[in-house]
């Protein structure tokens, strides 16, 4: 594991969070397994699975390729390395795009019966940007309330789903550099639905076996979830639960109340959460909790649906991925409430130690040992009036409660929106300050958390180094957590930061990492991106920008790679994709594509040495641009 030596004590091998540690000795005396320890049985890993080698995508096999040039060279069906990995890694970018796309549908399919009138307690929070991006869509809003116009854009974003279009509609949001490029090299996405659907096709036997253009397609498809399924999905909460602006609020394990009812949501869909901060501000339910002998209900999150309410609310947050099962080590949860995306399976087994009740809400996320409520648009409202009731009955089961920390102070909520606001509307203020040096660039750092590296060693090293040396740094998702736990997002946190960035976010009153959100919102780097790109008059490859996953594990964060590199942003990945198994695929992803889309990835394990990549970068990009550069 990254961050760590043989001489490190066992239990520091897995997390530098102080409540993690203290949760991981609880849990070794309460004799209960936890992700690392699962990590541990599964070793030492298929070396073929790692390289990407191995292919089960047929019944003929499943095959494999030596790497070693002993055993077979080819598949029963002949596929050899390089058709295998890519496969493979189409799949993988096929699977990310479909999860943050489908989110986005479910959104969209809220946002429609909003629009007729089938609210049950959601509403339109932000008309203004209803309108906006509305009429981004073609929707005429000239005399239409709010709910006609909500319909209309409803209907309008479903078409970006299916194939009708001949491209997406935000993808106008991109420089018209960029989109030129994408247009010459074939890989505009057209719907999203259908680029996921096509690659499933490529990728079946006996379709693209051209490795070169089945990666093509790849970027394809990731662009179809940046430029599409995310960036609706962030739309569509910005419109339906209002657009975030800076909200103070608190992180780790020391968000929970000894004396409160306890209730976490996990995943990354708010139409569930958002229901049930509305039924945790219930007087009713309140007064029932104080029957029950609390002091009042506690709604923290963990993972990327805390970091919507946190975004929108100043919602605590009580940990990241490797977090949900520590924080039921407290004995303090009286729930969880999940939807999903990022939920281990594991949880059902740690919570029912420590007497938390466990609830899913989503038609398509059943888990072992939870209780099923069904949330749709039509119950919502009353499903979560009844969940929240039966934590409350769940606070008189408690037994010993273990809370190990108290709470750090971080600040949350800066979209777009709000970075510009601080601005004063433009971004005119942030270029300034790059042009002159005082900001060397800015690197959004986003991705989960992974076993194989010590919890938020990647994440929280990184950005240190990055801000002391006068790049700005946005985050997203799990990193998000990270850097609030070790005090980056406070206004005092310039103190970790080099003079320049020290000097303009003390002036604007901001921390130097600024929250963007849940892993969906990595779609506002992008259009912020975008933004500062169109006032240079440059595209985004020509920006002193890079963006990094250090310890990312899923899919998605595949994708969103993909996305971004395919926008333009260089991108640097701590653990391996499997992709080794063809060293043609690993120069194309890690050389070649400059030439082709003007970025690339690199793969650093080890965030002092990702650092220095990115700082190079930087000052590479702002060479070309004839600012002052000075070594990376």
């Amino acid at each position: 594991m990254m961050g760590v030596n043989d001489m490190t004590p066992k239990r520091e091998r897995k997390t530098i969070t102080e409540d993690g540690l203290l949760l991981l000795d609880k849990m070794e005396k309460d004799r209960v397994t936890t992700v690392w320890d699962r990590f541990q049985d599964q070793l030492p890993n298929c070396g073929y699975c790692e390289m990407g080698l191995s292919c089960r995508n047929c019944v003929m096999g499943p095959c494999r390729v030596d790497p070693f040039g002993e055993g077979p060279q080819v598949g029963v069906c002949g596929a050899d390395a390089n058709i295998i990995v890519a496969r493979n890694l189409g799949r993988m970018i096929a699977a990310g795009a479909a999860s943050h796309s489908d989110h986005g549908r479910d959104l969209v399919d809220v946002l429609a019966q909003v629009g007729e009138g089938n609210n049950a307690g959601y509403q339109i929070r932000d008309p203004n940007k209803l309108k906006q991006v509305a009429g981004e869509f073609g929707v005429d809003v000239g005399g239409k309330d709010d709910l006609t116009i909500a319909s209309e854009l409803a209907y309008q974003m479903q078409e970006d789903y299916g194939m009708r279009r001949k491209s997406l509609t935000l993808l106008a949001r991109a420089p018209e550099k960029r989109r030129e490029l994408w247009m010459s090299l074939g890989v505009v996405p057209r719907g999203i639905d259908r680029e996921t659907s096509e690659m499933m096709h490529r990728t079946h036997m006996g379709v693209d076996n051209d490795w070169k253009s089945l990666l093509l397609h790849g970027i394809r498809n990731a662009l179809s979830d940046g430029w599409g399924g995310s960036m609706i999905a962030s739309d569509v909460s910005d419109i339906l639960f209002g657009t975030p602006t800076p909200h103070p609020t608190k992180v780790n394990a020391g968000v929970l109340e000894e004396d409160q009812v306890n209730i976490v949501v996990h995943g990354h869909n708010p139409v569930v959460s958002e229901m049930v901060l509305h039924a945790c501000h219930s007087p009713d339910l309140l007064a029932r909790a104080e029957e029950n002998g609390a002091t009042g209900i506690n709604l923290v999150g963990v993972c990327c649906t805390g970091n919507e309410l946190l975004m929108r609310h100043g919602i605590a947050m009580a940990g990241n991925h490797l977090s949900t099962e520590l924080i039921l080590a407290t004995g303090a949860v009286d729930m969880m409430i999940v939807d999903y995306q990022c939920i281990m399976p594991s949880i059902s087994s740690v919570a029912a130690c420590y007497n938390t009740k466990m609830i899913s809400t989503s038609d398509k996320a059943k888990f072992p040992g939870m209780d099923h409520r069904e949330f749709h648009p039509h119950n919502a409202e009353k499903m979560a009036v009844q969940v929240v009731t039966e934590a409350i009955e769940n606070f008189v089961n408690r037994k010993e409660v273990f809370i190990p920390t108290t709470a750090t102070d971080a600040v949350g909520g800066f979209s777009v929106e709000a970075v510009l606001g601080a601005l004063g509307g433009t971004p005119e203020p942030l270029l300034e300050a790059i042009k002159t040096g005082k900001i060397r660039g800015a690197a959004g750092i986003v991705g989960c958390n992974n076993p194989r590296i010590q919890q938020d060693y990647g994440h929280v090293t990184l950005t240190q180094r990055l801000i002391e040396n006068d790049i700005l740094v946005v985050d997203t998702g799990c990193v998000s957590v990270a850097n609030a736990k070790a005090g980056f997002k406070v206004a005092d946190a310039i103190s970790f930061a080099g003079p320049g960035l020290k000097e303009i976010c003390g002036a604007l009153g901001i921390p130097p990492v600024l929250h963007f959100g849940s892993c969906v919102d990595n779609v506002r780097i992008l259009v912020l991106a975008s933004a500062l790109a169109n006032a240079l008059d440059v595209d985004i490859s020509d920006l002193p920008i890079a963006g990094a996953a250090p310890e990312w594990y899923s899919e998605k964060a595949a994708t969103i790679g993909v996305y971004f590199v395919a926008s333009g942003v260089y991108t640097v990945l701590g653990p391996m994709p499997p992709i080794t198994g063809s060293m043609d695929i690993v120069k194309l992803l890690t050389e070649d594509l400059e030439s082709v889309v003007g970025a690339t990835f690199a793969v650093e394990p080890d965030p002092e040495n990702a650092a220095i990549l990115i700082r190079k970068r930087i000052e590479s990009k702002r060479a070309a641009l004839g600012l002052d550069a000075r070594d990376g």
